[in-house]
């Protein structure tokens, strides 16, 4: 049986970019290559970076997206902040923003079909092409012209549900995706979220499914380090989750002193009261972070924690590092791990520092739920298992059942 050719369009390959999705996607991919699938991945961002799980292709546009990012971060120079702020609620589609893919379109997405449509005919025997994440308006009559020239399904994968969508407009550090986009060029939306399915639709995709995050159980794991941490969280920014923070890091840490709180991560704009910060956690050491914790939080953004079944990738990382982990409220959260066996969930700031200080003083129990936790990944949330399920939906391999991750 042929391995099923995929060309992958990422919105970046380079960790050192900071995006939240880019380390989820090199999972991801190498779920692909483990699952069989001979993948060419293709940047929109940034530089290719090659790897032993794909092959790659050049981004026919780094130069004016380098551009676009020094003009930003100019702009966000002039304004002494980091980034170019958006509302929390509802952002505007702004006539800068209209001017802007209007330029994009005029100048960057001609680029891009031309690209493609080589990349498709020089590779012969391409069965899909899937979108990650890259602003879905730039890309406009692209999907189209793929499948009427090639005859093949062309797939967007929101990586970022609900907060991708027009009411939230994602991050500070990028675009709102849906705002003069056509959802219904597409053959298959795939999303992060399932509660968020029904609003893709309502956006116009034809065929919307969920697909969760996960975690490659090789990359995180269980490590044999000192604990240098009590409480430890890690994150890009506190967007969307300030109340969390408060509850679950603020507030408790005033309130116990006894207890060491640490924050991995930047641009924390809120209250992180005695939590000390200690800065960017590179990705390959990451599980070492993370065991070097005896509590890791999930503080899961509002926007996710909202709407049902929104999956992130951090509790799948810390379950298959077998972290003990206390997580705020997220709907449908029990649709992955089981809340007081796996993981424990707090309501507010009384029942975190309850929680903290329980579980400190009963290591043993702390291990054992980070065991639970991680048994379950590797039943259920690895990465070739979710790759799996994109072949699956594509038609491109037969359903199975599966009973264990590696």
């Amino acid at each position: 049986m042929k391995a099923p050719k995929i060309v992958a369009v990422a919105s970046a390959v380079d960790l050192g970019f900071r995006y939240g999705c880019t380390p989820a996607w090199w999972q991801l991919w190498k779920g692909m290559q483990e699952a069989g699938i001979d993948l060419i991945v293709t940047p929109y961002r940034g530089r290719p970076v090659e790897s032993p799980w794909w092959r790659t292709a050049p981004n026919p546009s780094r130069h004016e997206g380098d551009l676009y990012d020094g003009m930003r971060s100019f702009g966000a120079r002039l304004k002494r902040d980091r980034y170019l702020r958006r509302d929390e609620s509802s952002p505007p589609d702004t006539r800068s923003d209209r001017a802007v893919r209007q330029t994009i379109w005029r100048l960057v997405t001609p680029r891009w079909k031309r690209h493609l449509e080589r990349l498709i005919e020089r590779e012969g025997g391409v069965d899909a092409v899937i979108v990650f994440t890259v602003p879905m308006a730039h890309l406009r009559g692209i999907p189209t012209a793929l499948r009427e020239r090639f005859g093949i399904p062309v797939v967007f994968y929101d990586g970022d549900v609900p907060m991708s969508l027009p009411e939230f407009g994602g991050m500070d550090t990028g675009f709102n995706w849906y705002h003069g986009a056509d959802p219904s060029e597409y053959d298959l939306v795939l999303s992060n979220s399932e509660g968020g399915l029904e609003r893709l639709r309502e956006l116009g995709a034809r065929r919307a499914e969920a697909v969760f995050w996960g975690a490659d159980p090789d990359l995180f794991a269980p490590q044999p380090v000192d604990k240098s941490y009590d409480v430890f969280f890690y994150g890009y920014g506190d967007k969307f989750r300030r109340e969390w923070m408060r509850d679950l890091v603020g507030e408790p840490s005033r309130r116990a002193a006894e207890i060491d709180f640490a924050l991995g991560g930047r641009d924390f704009q809120g209250d992180t009261g005695n939590a000390r910060l200690v800065g960017d956690v590179p990705m390959n050491v990451f599980s070492h972070a993370i065991s070097a914790a005896r509590i890791n939080l999930n503080l899961t953004r509002g926007s996710h924690a909202s709407v049902t079944a929104s999956s992130t990738a951090r509790p799948f990382e810390l379950a298959a590092c077998g972290a003990t982990i206390v997580s705020n409220p997220v709907a449908g959260i029990e649709r992955w791990f089981e809340p007081g066996s796996e993981l424990v969930v707090a309501e507010d700031g009384e029942q975190a520092l309850a929680a903290y200080r329980e579980l400190l003083a009963n290591p043993a129990a702390c291990e054992e739920m980070g065991r639970r936790a991680r048994a379950r990944v590797l039943e259920e949330h690895t990465y070739r298992q979710r790759a799996q399920r994109v072949l699956e939906l594509l038609g491109l391999r037969e359903p199975v059942i599966t009973g264990t991750g590696r």
